[in-house]
């Protein structure tokens, strides 16, 4: 074997695990969907790779939580894409909505990592400054990922009074894990920052100073409690 076999076989070696793990990545949101043949509901993760089938009326509307690309796809065979999806014998329409991109990605993760250092972080009331959020949200009313519920608690942490407190669990969880603020009418301020906490996983995030209201793009407001 010569230098240049062994070195392209141990490249070979180092990238093969890589593909298998970027196929599996969770890239969208499906926002909405009509269809006997997608096999996926409103608010499943679609991971890169997954082929969803449309008959010729049928619609799905998809939020790609890195790039922000909101689709509205009818008809034909769909694959989705780390950015984008492929649309194939279908017709899709897309348009920017705003979300935090990368960060929302990584938000489940930094909720676990960051517990204890979030808590050392916070300030005595009306001293110091507030905790640097790790994520801003463009909808006045979060939706909350939470596997299984929990208490929740939001409280403001750039001013004080602002808290809430919410024993969640059973009808009030969409899917079993996501409790919508906008369902019970609960929105937050505009510039405000917050900390969400369930249990022992805590994340700090900002709602843009020009969030919408109500129940607006899933990926603008979704916050990432789940393990």
């Amino acid at each position: 074997m010569n230098k240049l076999t062994g070195t392209a076989i141990a490249a070979a070696c180092v990238l093969a695990p890589v593909a298998p793990a970027a196929a599996q990545a969770q890239v969208a949101v499906v926002q909405d969907v009509s269809s006997k043949t997608a096999g996926v509901e409103f608010m499943d993760y679609v991971a890169v790779g997954r082929q969803i089938r449309l008959g010729p009326r049928d619609t799905i509307v998809l939020e790609y939580m890195q790039s922000c690309w909101r689709e509205t796809i009818t008809g034909g065979q769909v694959t989705i894409g780390t950015e984008l999806s492929d649309v194939s014998a279908g017709q899709v329409e897309r348009h920017k909505v705003d979300c935090d991109g990368g960060r929302l990605m990584l938000t489940s993760t930094l909720a676990s990592q960051s517990a204890g250092l979030v808590v050392r972080a916070m300030r005595p009331q009306g001293q110091g400054t507030p905790p640097a959020p790790q994520i801003t949200l463009y909808g006045l009313s979060p939706l909350i990922e939470l596997k299984g519920g929990g208490k929740l608690v939001i409280e403001r942490v750039d001013q004080p009074g602002e808290r809430y407190e919410y024993a969640v669990g059973g009808e009030q969880l969409l899917k079993g894990a996501f409790f919508d603020l906008a369902r019970v009418g609960q929105a937050l301020a505009p510039g405000g920052t917050y900390r969400a906490s369930v249990g022992s996983r805590q994340i700090v995030f900002k709602i843009d100073p020009g969030a919408k209201p109500g129940a607006s793009s899933v990926v603008g407001r979704l916050l990432r409690l789940a393990t």
